[in-house]
């Protein structure tokens, strides 16, 4: 296969850069905090190093001019962190949310920016990124995750230096590398579920300072949160499990070359889908008569080369990765106790990137430039038993992708205090789809051979430039600005339910944002603030309406809008055992120049211009405290404790379903032995036990009767506690 070979290539290329040598070893400054005590006060006030920068070492949080909120290691831990979703109340104007048709996917939005869509081919306002590879669809995103350096959660658009679908930002996630020096590591969890969950970590040197290995296993199990009433039975219902080896090689003091490998397998129920025809709004309550199931594996590679070339302070980094993922799923869509529509899913995707870039500094000149490659080939097919089997249909298709990218960015710090931020990236892309629309016998879903009636390609091209100025009156002070431009691929629909409407392509979605901002360090204590006005033209937007086939989804671009807003988070040290934790965001958005009948009255008129725009909540906001009190030769003992809200948003484009406020409570205790070695912790998640969704698609009545809808839960209240053991 074409991939197989291409990896080899860059493989091959990559080994002869051993033997290269320079002067050094940029690759020990990148971890995400730099842990200097025990105690978790201790551990809020250290610096925090982010990597999204892209340049040839990691920089101070509070030195990167544009609005990024990092959780390092130890903040991972204190959080209880099992997966992106956690952190999805702990950043303003952010949430990470699964969509929860099926398990696993994500449906991110930042600044009132998201999609709501399963659909694999519809790519994301929010790109995420591990160890430096974009994952190429938002299936098998919402999963578990563990062994974390760090996730960095960047706000607004990132198309200079991460490309296409970042319009609304992205989250950067990054695995830990292996040691030079032995170390270990293990936790043991139960929470409310009944879910059980180990995981342990080893590295160490196998040549001294020149070979070093790791591995991280996980396991996890899932009896279920939910009580299914149609049988009584405990529903939701998971096992995971992931593998991650990993090797380091060195030469000297200029070159390192970490490989990383992951599996993983997750096989478990289907959604929790509640109808709102038979339960209010307000409970927890299912009842379905077909429990779905979900499979998924997924293999990955990555490796990633860092140089030292002796030019102006250089490195050259290229970061190869592969990753292939698979999917079965079949969830109850109409969540009663009837047979009015089931689905059937089943994914098959792989891909391969690969991106070559140098950073440097020239005189008063911080340079980063490079090269990128992505591939993709996807197929997708779906099945819908309607009303009792009385009617099947089944579509879905293939999709192969091509994208090439060159970018430039450039720091020039004219004075002691004043930097011009400027740069630029080119971009170009291909898709080419065969699609069999929704019908009888369109595919077989077991295959993922279609009756292709549906074939087409086509090719975009984008240039993403950015401008800005950064000043610094002092080291603990920046005020900063910039102008930026994003934009998310054209495409096509996999998830065609009208024949008469054809699938693609729809064109690529643009946003200019304009952003100031300051960050200000107060000894121990932080805050940073932002302020945005973003200018959305050719909106992607999956329209979802209740249809013969139980939802009808077109994807078209429907108006342009703008969006405005701000933020503002801080840390604050009241005592030095004692850390306030805030957060606030406010987001308005209002469409322009409507393109399509949005609401679905037949008309484009002022009704589709005054509807609210999909997942877009006003109001973010959170406190949280953090009190460590020392116990002698005893050790140490932690409280946090976190409130955060989040206003209600519409969830489809017609404002027909919605997604309620929620005010989360979490809480935590945990004492940490005085050698550092045992952790022992009991903690709640979302204590006010407050209900809510993933998604809101209204269905026709058929489907349930008044009020029937697609509303999969999320958990509610969930209790736990966790022995962790670290040396």
């Amino acid at each position: 296969m074409r991939y197989l070979l291409l990896a080899s290539v860059a493989l091959v290329w990559s080994g002869p850069a051993f033997a290269q040598q320079a002067q050094v070893d940029q690759t020990e400054t990148a971890p995400s905090e730099k842990t200097s005590s025990g105690t978790t006060a201790d551990a809020l006030s250290d610096v925090i190093i982010v990597t999204a920068t892209k340049k040839g070492y990691g920089e101070n949080l509070q030195n990167v001019p544009v609005a990024v909120t990092a959780f390092g290691e130890a903040q991972l831990d204190a959080k209880f962190v099992q997966n992106l979703q956690s952190l999805s109340y702990d950043v303003p104007n952010v949430q990470l949310e699964g969509v929860g048709t099926a398990p696993g996917y994500a449906n991110f939005t930042i600044r009132g920016l998201g999609i709501n869509s399963t659909v694999p081919s519809i790519d994301p306002t929010v790109g995420v990124f591990t160890d430096g590879i974009y994952l190429g669809i938002n299936a098998g995103v919402v999963l578990d995750n563990f062994d974390l350096e760090g996730i960095e959660v960047l706000r607004g658009p990132q198309g200079l230096l991460f490309g296409r679908n970042v319009t609304a930002g992205a989250v950067v996630m990054r695995t830990t590398r292996p040691d030079f020096n032995f170390r270990a590591s293990a936790k043991a969890s139960v929470e409310t579920g009944l879910k059980k969950t180990v995981s342990a970590m080893v590295t160490g040197p196998i040549a001294e300072d020149v070979l070093a290995a790791k591995l991280a296993v996980y396991y996890s199990k899932d009896e279920g949160w939910f009580r299914n009433q149609f049988d009584q039975s405990s529903f939701g219902k998971s096992r995971d499990i992931i593998i991650r080896p990993a090797l380091s090689v060195k030469g000297g003091d200029n070159f390192r070359m970490d490989l990383r490998y992951e599996h993983g397998d997750i096989d478990g129920d289907g959604a929790p889908v509640q109808s709102h025809a038979i339960f209010p709004r307000d409970t927890f309550g299912i009842s379905i008569d077909f429990p779905g199931y979900y499979n998924a594996t997924w293999n990955q590679a990555i490796a990633e080369t860092n140089i030292d070339v002796g030019l102006g302070d250089g490195v050259i980094t290229n970061i190869m990765g592969y990753r292939q993922f698979r999917s079965r799923a079949a969830s109850d869509i109409d969540g009663t106790p009837q047979h009015f529509f089931n689905g059937y899913f089943n994914i098959n995707q792989e891909q391969i990137s690969d991106e070559l870039r140098y950073s440097g500094k020239i005189g008063a000149v911080e340079v980063t430039t490079g090269l990128y490659y992505f591939a993709q080939d996807l197929a997708y097919a779906e099945q819908r038993d309607l009303l009792g089997g009385a009617r099947i249909v089944s579509g879905g298709g293939t999709q192969d992708q091509t994208t090439w990218g060159a970018f430039a960015s450039a720091d020039w710090h004219f004075s002691n205090t004043l930097t011009l931020n400027i740069g630029g990236r080119y971009s170009w892309e291909r898709k080419a789809v065969r699609i069999a629309p929704l019908g009888a016998n369109g595919c077989d879903v077991n295959t993922l051979r279609c009756a292709t009636n549906f074939i087409d390609d086509e090719s975009w091209k984008s240039f993403t430039p950015k401008l800005g100025l950064q000043w610094q009156p002092d080291n603990q002070t920046q005020i900063y600005g910039f102008y930026t431009r994003g934009f998310r691929s054209g495409g096509y629909n996999l998830r065609n339910t009208d024949p008469g409407v054809p699938p693609g392509p729809f064109d690529q979605e643009t946003q200019d944002s304009f952003e100031i901002g300051a960050k200000k360090q107060f000894g121990r204590s932080r805050l940073n603030i932002a302020s945005f006005y973003n200018q959305m033209k050719n909106l992607q937007r999956e329209i979802n309406l209740p249809g013969p086939l139980g939802v009808s989804q077109v994807i078209r671009n429907t108006a342009d809008a703008t969006i405005t807003g701000f933020e503002a988070e801080g840390q604050f040290f009241i005592m030095p055992n004692l850390v306030l934790s805030g957060q606030v965001g406010y987001v308005h958005g209002k469409y322009r120049n409507i393109q399509f009948d949005i609401s679905g009255d037949g008309v484009i008129n002022d009704v589709d211009r005054d509807l609210k725009l999909p997942r877009l909540s006003p109001w973010t906001y959170g406190a949280g405290l953090t009190y460590d009190q020392t116990l002698g030769s005893a050790g140490t003992a932690t409280a946090r404790i976190d409130f955060t809200h989040r206003d209600s948003a519409r969830f489809t484009d017609n404002n027909a379903g919605f997604l309620s406020p929620a005010d989360m409570l979490d809480a935590s205790l945990t004492y940490k032995t005085a050698d550092q070695i045992w952790r022992f912790s009991v903690y709640g998640r979302n204590l006010l036990n407050e209900v809510t969704y993933g998604g809101d698609t209204p269905l026709p009545a058929a489907f349930g009767g008044p009020g029937a809808s697609l509303s999969p839960l999320n958990k509610g209240r969930t209790i736990g506690g966790e022995v962790a053991l670290s040396f």
